[in-house]
């Protein structure tokens, strides 16, 4: 429909310059009358001139008279064919110049179209591409709202990770301080068990030696008896003195820590060396708070060395070269 609408707007300009090939063809063939030029005044002349020609000159003027008449007719004629044809070449040359300007008119609507189609296309292809970078962008924004929430979750898994390996370090160090602890206390026992058992074992050496003593003679020993029983009282005063120089010693030297339960007491097994040195303090019985078990053991140390020992006798020092200190508040025993 709009096709045919289009060949209906040309063929108005179509027809106006065919009209006006026409007109000019037409206005080419039309001729106008000549007016007839009036011969000179000269007819008295040519009276008297007809009057003294002859027939035969009169006849041979008229044939030239009527070949000049011919020859102009002919030449006319030639004329008219002549502008016949260059009217109908001309309107040949405005029909094709018509037609051609038609089809120039006709291609440029056709490039109008055409070009109005690109745009046409280039826009939806715009519109559409726009469209597609916006999905892009919307797919890559969540793209990397993903990866972010998947680098938040990763972070968050390796700190968790990382609070369970310290909790399990700290476990695991909790443990081994246990561990070393109990081991501590263990080979404690074992010293003391060993200086028990050493003890006892000096204790039956002596009841040996004293058995063999008796046995040499009744007489022997019945001397010997008030020295032995002097002697005796003698070591076993020094001994306590000893144990009360040493009890007085670390009771000036502790320092209870603040906020110790009530009730509570420690025991510390003391090993010293010949001369009173310190060998080792270590705890036989905790009391359950480490403050105060480790107070009582700086007592001691602080105390040694003890060189009250050396007053003794032989036979006492080595019986309190290892002993035994209840540590309470207020009260060592």
């Amino acid at each position: 429909m709009a096709r045919h609408d289009r060949r209906v707007g040309y063929g108005l300009p179509l027809v106006l310059a065919v009209a006006l090939h026409l007109a000019i063809l037409a206005a080419s063939v039309i001729r106008f009358p000549e007016r007839e030029t009036e011969p000179p005044s000269t007819n008295i002349v040519q009276a008297t001139l007809v009057s003294t020609e002859t027939t035969t000159d009169q006849a041979q003027r008229a044939e030239e008279a009527r070949a000049r008449a011919a020859a102009r007719q002919a030449e006319e004629e030639a004329a008219a064919a002549a502008q016949e044809e260059e009217a109908r070449e001309a309107e040949a040359e405005a029909v094709e110049a018509a037609e051609e300007a038609a089809r120039r008119a006709e291609e440029a609507e056709r490039q109008r179209q055409a070009e109005a189609e690109a745009r046409e296309e280039a826009r939806r292809a715009a519109e559409e591409e726009a469209a597609r970078r916006a999905e892009q962008a919307e797919a890559e924004a969540e793209r990397r709202r993903q990866a972010e929430a998947e680098a938040e979750a990763e972070r968050q898994r390796q700190a968790e990770a990382e609070a369970e390996r310290q909790r399990q370090r700290q476990a695991e160090a909790e443990a081994e301080r246990q561990r070393q602890a109990e081991a501590e206390a263990e080979a404690e026992r074992q010293r003391q068990a060993e200086a028990e058992a050493e003890r006892q074992r000096q204790a039956e050496e002596q009841a040996r030696r004293a058995a063999e003593a008796a046995s040499q003679g009744l007489d022997r020993a019945i001397e010997g008896e008030a020295d032995s029983v002097a002697n005796a009282r003698q070591a076993n005063e020094a001994a306590n003195s000893f144990i009360n120089l040493v009890r007085r010693a670390v009771e000036q030297a502790w320092v209870i820590p603040p906020n110790v339960p009530e009730g509570a007491s420690a025991e510390i097994s003391v090993r010293l060396g010949p001369s009173g040195e310190l060998f080792a303090a270590t705890i036989g019985q905790s009391s359950g708070n480490s403050a105060f078990d480790r107070s009582a053991v700086q007592a001691v140390e602080a105390a040694a060395p003890f060189a009250e020992l050396r007053d003794l006798p032989a036979s006492a020092q080595r019986d309190y070269r290892q002993f035994n200190l209840r540590f309470r508040p207020g009260d060592i025993r």
